[in-house]
């Protein structure tokens, strides 16, 4: 499962994937809010989210890298 998901992220480009990072923080955020009111519905859906944005972290890390050595 995981990797059809960063499969699914390779073929997004830089801009892309940037934003998604932006929309996931954003995510978090609130459901770190529901968590503390007590009003979260999906708890396994922070893990998910905590997960999503390491890989695309380690995603735009390993494009940088490729980019320094051409």
């Amino acid at each position: 499962m995981a990797a059809e998901k960063l499969a699914d992220l390779r073929v997004r480009t830089d801009d892309q994937l940037a934003e998604q990072l932006l929309e996931l923080k954003r995510e978090q955020l609130n459901l770190r809010f529901q968590a503390a009111t007590n009003q979260l519905e999906a708890p396994a859906r922070v893990r998910e989210v905590r997960r999503t944005i390491a890989r695309i972290k380690t995603l735009q890390q390993e494009r940088v890298a490729q980019s320094q050595k051409v």
